[in-house]
C-alpha cells in the first residue's frame, strides 16, 4: 500500500484560502479575550485594603457582587470567632437581608456556615437561638428542594442543642399549622422530619398530647410522599413515647401503612417494623408482626419486586428477632426463603439459565446483584439462626455459591464477613478453608483487599481455632494455603494498586505464627528482599523491609540468619544504587525496633557508620538523622570502642562535610548532645552538693554532742593539776580528729610540732574553731590535692584556724598558757 502524499499549493487562490482560515481562527479566539475583566469591572470588584474585616464584610454584602457576598457568608464562622459581638450586630442583619433574594449557592453556603457556628460554640445557645434560629426557620420552605433540605439539616442539629422551652415555643407550636393539608407538600415533609426529632426531646405525656395527633394526621396524608416520610419517623416517635404507647398508637398505624397502596409506603412500614422488634412483646410479634412479614415475603416475588432489596437486607435481623416464636415449619420456610434470595438470578432450570429463558432488564440485574450482596452481608446472622453446628448441612452450599458468585460486590462482601463466619464456626472453621484459598486467588483486587484486612486473625483461627478438629486436618490445610498466599502477593505486585500491595505485605508479618520458619525462608523471605531491591514504590519497600525483619527475628537457624544479614549489608548497604542504601537505613531502623541492642551493634553498627562516607548527600543526611538512635544502642563500657568510632565519624563530618544540609543536621545533633551533657553534669553537681550537705549536717550534730560532753567534763573538775591538763589535751586531740574529713583523719602520721601548734590551739576556743575547721572541708580538700599531702591542712587553713582562735579566746588563752609553762618549770 502506497503512502498518501500531499503537495502544498502556493498559488494566489490557495494562499487567499489559507488567510481566510487564519482569520476564522482569529475570530474563534476573540470571545476568549472578551471574557477577561474590563477595567470598570476590576474597579467595581476592588475593596479598600484599610477596611477592617467587619467593615469589609458589610460593604461586600451591601454593594458587592453575588460571589463576594457568598464569600462573606462562607467566612461567617471566622468572623464569629474573631469578633462575635460586632458580627452579630452588623454582619448578620445584612446576611438576613441578602438571603431573601440570594441564589442557591449562597443559600447552601449560609446553611453550612450557620451549622458550623453552632458546632464551634462561638456564642451561647441562648444567643444563637435569638440571632440565628429565625433566619433558619424563614428559609426552611425555600422553593428549591436542595436548599430546603440543607436548612432542615441545620435545624435538626440545632434542635438537639436548644432548651426544651425554646423548642416548644419556637418550633413545636408552629408545626400545628405547618402540618395541615392546606400547607405545601414541602412544608408537610419538613414537619414530618421535625416530628421525629422533637419526639426524643420531651416527656411521654407531652408527646402524647401535642405530637401524636399531628403524627396520626400526617400518617393519613393524601400524598404518599408524606405518608412514607412520616412512617420512617415512627421509629423515633416510638422510642420517645415508650412501649405502652407504641403498642396502642404506633403499631396500629404501622399495620395500616403496611397495607398501603403505595409500594414506598409499604417498604417504609416493613423497615420500621423490623427496627422496632425489640419494643414488641411476644404476643405482638407472633400475632401482628409475623403475619405481616409472611405477607411481605410472599408478595416480594409475585407482585412487588421493589421490596426484595430491603427484605434481603433486613432478613438476618428479622429471623433472629422472631426466632423465639417460629415453629419448626416456619423456621425451615424462612431458611429456604434466604437460600432462594442468595441465588436469585443464578438458578438453572433444565440446564438453562434463567437469563436465557427470560429476558431481564438491566435494572432487574442490578436489583438481583444487590439482593445477593445483602444475603452475603447477612450470612453470619443466618449462621446464628441455624446454629453453627448445622452449618455444613444447612448453609455450606450457600456459602460456596456466594464465595464463587460471578459479581465482584457479592464476593467482596463475603471477604469482609469472612472473619465473622470463622469466629462463629469455631472448631469447625477448617470446613471453609477452601473458600479462603478461593478468595485469596480471586481475580479482583477489591476482593483481595477486603480479605487481607483481617487476614492475620483469619489465619490464626484456621491454624489454632479448630481445637476439636485434630492436628492432622490443620497440617493438611497448610500446603494449599502457601501457594495461595504467594499468588495473592504476586497479583498485587503486578497491579497498579500499590496500597493493596503495601497492606498485604504488612499483614504477611503474621506468618511466623502460622507456618514454619523454613517455609517462610524459602517461600517469603527472599521475596521480601527482592521487593526491597526492585519495587519502585517507597511505602511498599518499607512494608517489605519491616516484614523481612520480622521473619529474621523469628528465624532461629544461624546459617539462614547470617546469609540474610550478609545480603542486606552487601546488596543494600553496599549497593550501587543510592536508593538501596537509603532502604538499608530504613531496614536498620526496623532492626533497632525489633531486635536487641547487642544484635544491632554486632551486625549493623559498623556498616551503618560506613555510610558517613557515602558520595550521595541524601544518604549522609538520612544517616545523620538516624545517629541518635544508633548511639542509643551502645552499652558503655562494653561498646566503648564503637562509641569512639561513632564520635570519630561525627568529628570528620563536622570538619569535612561540604553539603550545608547535612552539616546543619550534624551540628544540631552535636548541640543537643552538648546540651544533654551539660544537663547531666549539672544534675551530678547538684546531687553531690546535696550529699555533702547531708554529711555535713550529720557530722555537725555529732560534733555538737561531743562538745557538750567535753564542756560538762571540764567544768565538773575544780582542781588545775598536771594530770587534769594532760587529760584535756588528749580530749582536744580527739575532738580535732572528729572535726576533720575522714580523708584527713590520720592523726598518728602528723609531726609533734604541728600537733602542738595547730591542734592544741583548738582546745581553748573549741566551739567556733571546730565548726570553722569542719565547714572548710572542701577548701582543705582542694589544697591537700595541690600539696600532695592528704594528712595535713594547708598553711592558709592553719593560719585561718589560728587567727580565729586568737580572736575568740583573747587574754584568757595567753594566761592559761603562762600558767602551764610556770607549772612545768616548777615541776622540773
Amino acid at each position: 500500500m502506497r503512502p498518501v502524499t500531499c503537495k502544498m499549493d502556493f498559488s494566489h487562490s490557495s494562499l487567499f484560502g489559507y488567510i481566510e482560515d487564519l482569520q476564522e481562527l482569529t475570530i474563534i479566539e476573540r470571545p476568549v479575550r472578551r471574557s477577561l475583566k474590563t477595567p470598570e469591572e476590576i474597579e467595581r470588584l476592588t475593596v479598600d485594603e484599610e477596611l477592617s474585616d467587619i467593615e469589609r464584610a458589610v460593604y461586600l454584602l451591601s454593594s458587592g457582587q453575588d460571589i463576594q457576598g457568598t464569600s462573606v457568608v462562607a467566612n461567617l464562622p471566622v468572623l464569629m470567632r474573631q469578633n462575635p459581638a460586632e458580627t452579630l450586630r452588623r454582619v448578620l442583619p445584612k446576611i438576613r437581608e441578602v438571603l431573601h433574594v440570594a441564589g442557591v449557592e449562597m443559600q447552601l453556603t449560609a446553611a453550612v456556615s450557620f451549622l458550623t457556628v453552632l458546632q464551634e460554640e462561638s456564642v451561647s445557645i441562648h444567643t444563637y437561638s435569638h440571632s440565628f434560629l429565625h433566619i433558619i426557620l424563614q428559609n426552611l420552605e425555600h422553593r428549591d428542594a436542595g436548599v430546603s433540605n440543607a436548612w432542615l439539616e441545620t435545624l435538626l442539629a440545632v434542635i438537639e442543642a436548644l432548651p426544651k422551652e425554646t423548642v416548644r415555643h419556637e418550633i413545636l407550636n408552629p408545626l400545628v399549622s405547618k402540618a395541615q393539608l392546606s400547607q405545601t407538600l414541602q412544608s408537610r415533609l419538613v414537619s414530618c422530619k421535625i416530628m421525629g426529632k422533637v419526639a426524643n426531646k420531651f416527656e411521654a405525656h407531652i408527646i402524647k398530647r401535642e405530637v401524636l395527633p399531628l403524627v396520626k394526621s400526617l400518617c393519613q396524608d393524601v400524598e404518599y410522599e408524606v405518608r412514607t416520610c412520616m412512617c420512617r419517623q415512627l421509629e423515633h416517635v416510638a422510642r420517645g413515647i415508650g412501649t405502652e404507647l407504641t403498642k396502642t398508637v404506633v403499631l396500629p398505624e404501622l399495620v395500616e401503612l403496611a397495607r398501603d397502596e403505595g409500594s414506598s409506603v409499604r417498604l417504609a412500614a416493613f423497615e420500621t417494623l423490623v427496627n422496632l422488634l425489640d419494643m414488641f412483646d411476644a404476643d405482638d410479634r407472633s400475632q401482628t408482626v409475623l403475619p405481616l412479614v409472611k405477607s411481605f415475603c410472599e408478595k416480594s416475588f409475585k407482585a412487588d419486586e421493589s421490596i426484595l432489596v430491603s427484605l434481603s437486607f433486613h432478613l438476618g435481623k428479622l429471623c433472629n428477632g422472631l426466632y423465639g416464636i417460629f415453629t419448626p415449619e416456619q423456621h425451615l420456610r424462612f431458611l429456604e426463603f434466604y437460600k432462594k434470595l442468595s441465588t436469585l438470578g443464578l438458578q438453572q432450570e433444565n440446564g438453562h439459565n434463567d437469563n436465557q429463558l427470560h429476558l431481564q432488564t438491566l435494572e432487574q440485574e442490578k436489583k438481583y446483584i444487590s439482593v445477593r450482596k445483602n444475603c452475603a452481608y447477612n450470612f453470619p446472622a443466618m449462621i446464628v439462626f441455624v446454629d453453627p453446628k448445622n452449618f455444613h448441612l444447612e448453609l455450606y452450599s450457600i456459602f460456596f455459591c456466594l464465595c464463587h458468585d460471578p459479581e465482584v460486590p457479592v464476593r467482596y462482601t463475603m471477604a469482609i464477613s469472612f472473619l465473622e463466619v470463622a469466629k462463629l464456626l469455631n472448631s469447625d472453621v477448617y470446613t471453609i478453608h477452601k473458600e479462603l484459598v478461593t478468595l485469596l486467588q480471586d481475580e479482583s483486587l477489591e476482593v483481595l483487599d477486603a480479605l487481607v484486612g483481617h487476614l492475620p486473625e483469619i489465619l490464626e483461627l484456621m491454624t489454632n481455632g479448630g481445637e476439636n478438629s485434630g492436628s492432622e486436618s490443620k497440617l493438611l490445610s497448610i500446603p494449599d494455603l502457601i501457594p495461595a498466599l504467594t499468588t495473592a502477593e504476586q497479583r498485587a505486585a503486578t497491579s497498579l494498586k500499590w496500597r493493596t500491595h503495601e497492606k498485604l505485605l504488612q499483614k504477611y508479618a503474621c506468618l511466623p505464627h502460622i507456618i514454619s520458619s523454613d517455609q517462610i525462608y524459602y517461600r517469603f523471605l527472599h521475596r521480601m528482599l527482592t521487593i526491597i531491591l526492585t519495587n519502585n514504590v517507597l511505602p511498599v519497600q518499607k512494608a517489605a523491609a519491616r516484614t523481612l525483619c520480622v521473619y529474621l527475628r523469628y528465624n532461629r537457624k544461624q546459617e539462614q540468619r547470617h546469609e540474610v544479614i550478609q545480603k542486606l549489608i552487601e546488596q543494600l548497604g553496599q549497593g550501587k544504587s543510592y536508593w538501596n542504601r537509603l532502604r538499608f537505613l530504613d531496614t536498620c531502623e526496623f532492626i533497632m525496633e525489633l531486635f536487641s541492642k547487642s544484635f544491632f551493634c554486632k551486625y549493623f553498627f559498623l556498616p551503618v557508620l560506613e555510610l558517613t562516607h557515602d558520595p550521595v548527600a541524601n544518604v549522609r543526611m538520612k544517616l545523620c538523622c538516624l545517629l541518635p538512635k544508633v548511639k542509643s544502642t551502645l552499652k558503655i563500657p562494653t561498646d566503648k570502642h564503637l562509641l569512639q568510632q561513632l564520635e570519630l565519624c561525627i568529628r570528620k563530618l563536622l570538619c569535612q562535610e561540604k553539603d550545608k544540609d547535612v552539616l546543619s543536621i550534624v551540628k544540631r545533633e552535636q548541640l543537643e548532645k552538648e546540651k544533654q551533657k551539660n544537663e547531666g553534669r549539672s544534675t551530678n553537681i547538684n546531687d553531690k552538693m546535696f550529699e555533702k550537705k547531708r554529711r555535713d549536717s550529720k557530722a555537725s550534730s555529732v560534733l555538737a554532742k561531743s562538745i557538750n560532753l567535753s564542756f560538762s567534763g571540764s567544768s565538773s573538775g575544780t582542781s588545775a593539776g598536771k594530770e587534769e591538763k594532760k587529760s584535756k589535751l588528749v580530749r582536744s586531740q580527739s575532738f580535732s580528729t572528729q572535726v576533720l574529713h575522714p580523708k584527713y583523719s590520720n592523726i598518728d602520721k602528723c609531726p609533734n610540732k604541728s600537733s602542738a601548734t595547730g591542734y592544741t590551739s583548738s582546745v581553748s576556743g573549741m566551739g567556733k574553731t571546730c565548726m570553722l575547721s569542719f565547714c572548710d572541708d572542701s577548701f582543705r580538700t582542694h589544697s591537700a590535692g595541690n600539696s600532695g599531702n592528704a594528712a595535713f591542712p594547708s598553711s592558709s587553713s592553719r593560719n585561718l584556724f589560728n587567727s580565729a582562735d586568737q580572736k575568740n579566746n583573747g587574754n584568757k588563752e595567753s594566761q592559761s598558757r603562762r600558767m602551764s609553762i610556770k607549772n612545768r618549770k616548777s615541776n622540773s
